[in-house]
């Protein structure tokens, strides 16, 4: 199996001749259970004369879908059937994940809403369910959108093939909303399909369908109807979320910064340069100029969220052009670590309320993606810090040379995760007071040691997900840094004036959140945490 780097070196352009070879196969595959569920079909003695039940089921008419009128009617979720609503009439609407005909008159439709299934059945009745509305059920391609009424009951044995285990909804009526083209380019159950399956079945010397990245990211839209894709987004949505309701009840304010910015935002290279009516201007990296000129207008603590562009050349697994950059800046009093503190409650906030509010989601992702939960402090104990000089030492002692005042690399990055797991049991840790060198001309220096800085990275099981620091705030200072650093002033000129007008002490950090999601998630790659992923080789769809 090729790895998650390997992957993707046709993203985005033209099918390879094996992949289009694979989805022809599969199509083939598709079209002869086609055929063969239809020679079954006409197997079934049906009178094909005007059927006097005709109206419990059929197509929706696009006239009758173009808001034409509000009925009253209540769907039910199909997270939400149990078996206390037995006997009750519900309405449900999802897709068609699944049907299996069982004679003449019997069918089984698993409908499937946002990750959750049940068994609906299908039975001829006397003035409720004809043979013609069963072979309209057959018929029904998979993926299509269909509404279904019908009585709750539960079953003798749990339903072993639906989320809803101890429900089936007897099908009364069942309209199409939507149909799905009769042959799919990929299948969800293959795409939900987890490793572990694969293995197994390999092992008893059987052959099962792996949707490879490449096929996945082609047709998103049908990989995100899978259970641990929902979870993921969902997850996704839940870091958002907790993350501005953290700071805002911190004292924070929510700002926008301009993402088209003259010359370069952080004055690296990894940066997508563009004509701005005849100016040269680039796409940001990250907010850092606008949200420190912010603090410099008094507004004492911001935050934002919003799209971080990187021209990045890296195609590995945590790298993207494009990503969602969750930004912190705040006055600080007397020293850096106050900013390390809000790191510290903020996340583990993140962690907690994760995992007491989003098991089911957590839950759906395991299966697909086994993982365990990541251990962390909490309570009363505070996140681990050392310094970079104590990581360095810890690596030293494993047999591992580390250059004192360069940057870690990732390998580095990744034991040092490791030794910290295993001394100190908990895989989120503070990394602190880094070299000079390997930081953003912004970044001030210590006062004890002008080699090392007053910045930190913050780390999951083994990899950076923050950068942090407490900001130059003079600036005589900043431009003299800035010149140091290769960069041209006059490109930065609004930023540095800020500060000749009276700048607090003030520091931050900037964190991915694809990054905190894969990462939390124990995943192997970061496309999967990015709805349209962007690197280096793709940008469609």
């Amino acid at each position: 199996m090729a790895s998650d780097s390997e992957e993707g070196s046709n993203q985005g352009k033209k099918l390879s001749k094996k992949e289009a070879a694979k989805l022809e196969r599969q199509r083939k595959r598709q079209e002869a259970a086609a055929a063969a569920a239809t020679t079954a079909l006409s197997a079934v003695s049906v009178d094909e004369g005007p059927d006097p039940l005709a109206s419990n089921y059929g197509d929706v008419l696009l006239n009758d879908l173009q808001s034409k009128v509000l009925s009253g009617r209540q769907w039910t979720k199909v997270e939400l059937l149990a078996p206390v609503m037995r006997d009750q009439v519900v309405l449900i609407r999802g897709r068609v994940q699944t049907i299996r005909p069982v004679g003449k008159k019997i069918a089984f439709v698993v409908v499937r809403e946002r990750g959750f299934t049940v068994q609906c059945v299908l039975t001829v009745k006397p003035e409720l369910v004809s043979a013609q509305m069963v072979k309209f059920a057959t018929s029904l391609s998979k993926e299509s959108i269909v509404d279904v009424e019908g009585v709750v009951t539960v079953p003798e044995k749990p339903i072993t093939g639906a989320t809803q285990q101890q429900v089936e909804v007897q099908i009364s009526k069942l309209y199409c909303v939507n149909k799905a083209v009769p042959t799919l380019p990929i299948n969800i159950e293959d795409a939900a399909r987890s490793e572990v399956e694969i293995e197994q079945a390999l092992e008893k010397g059987e052959q099962l369908v792996r949707v490879n990245q490449d096929t996945r990211l082609n047709y998103r839209i049908l990989d995100m109807r899978t259970p641990a894709n929902q979870g993921i987004f969902r997850i996704q949505c839940q870091v958002e979320n907790i993350f501005r309701q953290f700071l805002l009840s911190e004292g924070f304010v929510g700002i926008h910064t301009p993402k088209l910015i003259g010359g370069s935002s952080e004055g690296g290279s990894a940066v997508f340069r563009l004509d701005y009516k005849g100016q040269p201007a680039c796409l940001a990296q990250s907010p850092q100029l606008h949200k420190q000129m912010a603090i410099c207008g008094d507004f004492g603590r911001v935050f934002e969220i919003g799209p971080v562009f990187r021209a990045e050349d890296s195609f590995t697994h945590r790298h993207l052009c494009e990503f969602t950059g969750l930004d912190v800046e705040m006055e600080i009093k007397e020293h850096y670590s106050e900013v390390m503190d809000i790191v510290d409650r903020l996340f583990v906030t993140i962690f907690d309320s994760l995992n007491d509010k989003c098991k089911k989601e957590l839950e759906a992702i395991g299966r697909q993606y086994p993982f365990e939960p990541l251990r962390y402090f909490r309570g009363d104990k505070k996140t681990l810090r050392l310094t970079f000089e104590e990581g360095v030492q810890m690596l030293k002692e494993a047999g591992i040379e580390v250059d004192p005042f360069g940057d870690l690399n990732t390998e580095s990055e990744r034991k040092l995760g490791q030794l910290v797991a295993k001394k100190y049991g908990t895989e989120f840790y503070i990394l602190h007071k880094y070299p000079l060198a390997v930081r953003p001309f912004y970044t001030m220096p210590c006062y004890d040691n002008p080699a090392y800085s007053n910045s930190f990275d913050v780390f999951i099981r083994g990899e950076e997900i923050i950068s942090g620091a407490q900001r130059v705030h003079v600036p005589e200072f900043l431009a003299k840094r800035a010149e140091e650093c290769g960069i041209d002033v006059k490109t930065i000129s609004t930023y540095i004036d800020s500060f000749r007008y009276g700048a607090p002490p003030h520091g931050g950090f900037g964190v991915g959140l694809e990054r905190v999601v894969m990462l939390f998630c124990a995943l192997n790659n970061i496309r999967k945490t990015s709805l349209f992923p962007r690197d280096p080789q793709r940008i469609a769809p």
